[in-house]
């Protein structure tokens, strides 16, 4: 939180301001006051029931708080995400950046980098063996596996987070050709992109799938829904892939590194041109990404999820 405010930055429990920065379940809560993007706030509705109080803050608006200062940026995470940047009546300014990404996304606005004094940045692959290949290569691997499996005659079923990752993989495969049936609770969130003006598509599995579809599910509820489905092959889509254990953490045959996480060379990349006196690194390997920072010459600190954060 904000020293001597009730601002609160992605609070997992209850608290009188908070901003939140998207509505993955990890970030969000029912808090009194909700300051978010349109986007997330409707995501965090479908998710959790109506809120008590909202905010609505959109990219490049600004807004008062205490005597403090607001701004709102992409944080190119997920449809809605956003980093917020926090100036105080001394001009000092301080950056929240949520989980963010610096790759082209088709369902997220770009992120760019926001200058400041003080910078919290998520370091979920804050590790420097996490280097992802490009976006685009990745989903072109992943729809030339997809095209192997129907040619012989095995469904293709793609494991992704139901929020985000499953939605730019639904686009990112119909700009390859492909078609997708996606799990119920994948178009559900879908159909809220789309009420939000951003476009998606795919079916809604019922059961069955067409000859030439794509399956996408969420991980972990594979469940009896795909029982009678056979013969298949299941892929998953997830930055752990550059682990030897990636395909195994979802129980699938094979895993292929997408991620809607900044990987290490980008997290340091961030923290270098952000122009920050001061970095604090939260979440995964935080404590890794801060000691890299130091031997760069900044100085950084880990502050795990656990640890109440004074920031101002």
């Amino acid at each position: 939180m904000l020293q001597g405010t009730p601002l609160w930055f992605d609070a997992r429990t209850k608290s009188p301001v908070a901003f939140v920065s998207h509505a993955h379940s990890d970030h969000i809560a029912r808090h009194e006051r909700v300051i978010a993007t349109p986007e997330t706030l409707a995501l965090m509705t479908h998710r959790l029931g109506p809120l008590e109080a909202t905010t609505p803050f959109r990219y490049g608006e600004t807004l008062g708080h205490e005597d403090l200062h607001l701004e709102c940026f992409s944080a190119g995470h997920v449809f809605g995400s956003a980093q917020i940047r926090v100036t105080r009546s001394d001009g000092h300014r301080l950056v929240y950046t949520g989980d963010v990404s610096l790759e082209p996304a088709l369902t997220a606005q770009a992120a760019p980098v926001l200058s400041c004094e003080t910078l919290i940045i998520e370091s979920t692959f804050g590790h420097p063996k996490y280097r992802f290949p490009p976006r685009a290569q990745v989903y072109d691997e992943v729809a030339d596996w997809a095209r192997r499996q129907l040619a012989r005659g095995v469904r293709p079923i793609l494991l992704a987070y139901s929020l985000g990752k499953s939605q730019e993989t639904i686009r990112q495969l119909a700009v390859r050709g492909l078609k997708v049936c996606a799990h119920p609770k994948i178009h559900e969130v879908a159909q809220i992109y789309e009420q939000l003006g951003m476009p998606v598509g795919a079916r809604r599995f019922d059961g069955s799938f067409l000859d030439d579809e794509v399956g996408l599910f969420p991980p972990f509820r594979r469940g009896d829904s795909l029982a009678h489905v056979g013969p298949r092959s299941l892929a998953a889509l997830t930055g752990w892939a550059l682990e030897p254990w990636g395909a195994r953490r979802s129980g699938a045959d094979v895993a292929f590194p997408v991620s809607d996480h900044a990987d290490f060379p980008s997290l340091v990349a961030y923290a270098q041109k952000s122009g920050a006196r001061e970095v604090i690194t939260v979440h995964g390997f935080a404590a890794e990404l801060a000691a890299e920072l130091r031997a760069l010459g900044m100085f950084a600190r880990a502050v795990t999820e656990q640890v109440q954060m004074v920031l101002l």
